[in-house]
């Protein structure tokens, strides 16, 4: 049985959580998230415990357990506390900025990069070089996030671009000069 599949969910007080055939909706101060489950996942809530069981022993069903009590869990606590990514931009003349829900990004090109938030995902940008990407859905957060950062990867070299903050890059030795 998946260790972590098996695992109870403790539901917080001000959370609740609604199970309909094949759909979990999680509500909570900040909003609402809904999951589908996959074929042969059960999820069933007592009180103010929530249980991931699985109906087959196929391949799939015990590759979806721990999966799905996962994503149940980052549910639940988005919808209470929320989760945050934090970038920082290195580089001179690199900097951002936000005007209502787009982001601005000055990275290097002859032109700015402007990224619109999706639903439920809010930037932040304190002092030109420090991007906060923040929302309910943990994967969806993760993911802009992540574009946000393929627009100027960390070069090898200097170290210019966009990274996650307190990310370790390996500088690489440049050209020797020969005397």
């Amino acid at each position: 049985m998946s260790r972590i599949g098996r695992q109870l969910i403790t539901i917080p007080e001000n959370v609740t959580v609604a199970v309909d055939k094949s759909i979990v909706t999680v509500t909570g101060p900040k909003g609402v998230l809904t999951l589908n489950l996959p074929a042969r996942i059960e999820v069933t809530v007592l009180e103010n415990i929530l249980t991931v069981t699985r109906l087959s022993e196929d391949k799939k069903t015990r590759s979806n357990h721990g999966a799905i009590r996962a994503h149940i869990n980052n549910m639940i606590i988005g919808v209470v506390t929320g989760w945050q990514k934090e970038l920082e931009v290195r580089g001179t003349g690199y900097k951002a900025s936000v005007s209502g829900d787009k982001l601005t990004v000055i990275a290097g090109f002859i032109h700015p990069v402007f990224i619109t938030a999706p639903k439920d995902v809010v930037f932040t940008v304190n002092d030109d070089t420090k991007i906060i990407v923040s929302g309910l859905d943990k994967t969806i957060v993760g993911q802009v996030a992540s574009n946000i950062r393929k627009i100027r990867p960390p070069e090898p070299y200097k170290g210019k671009g966009i990274r996650y903050l307190n990310e370790f890059i390996k500088l690489k030795a440049g050209k020797t000069a020969k005397a």
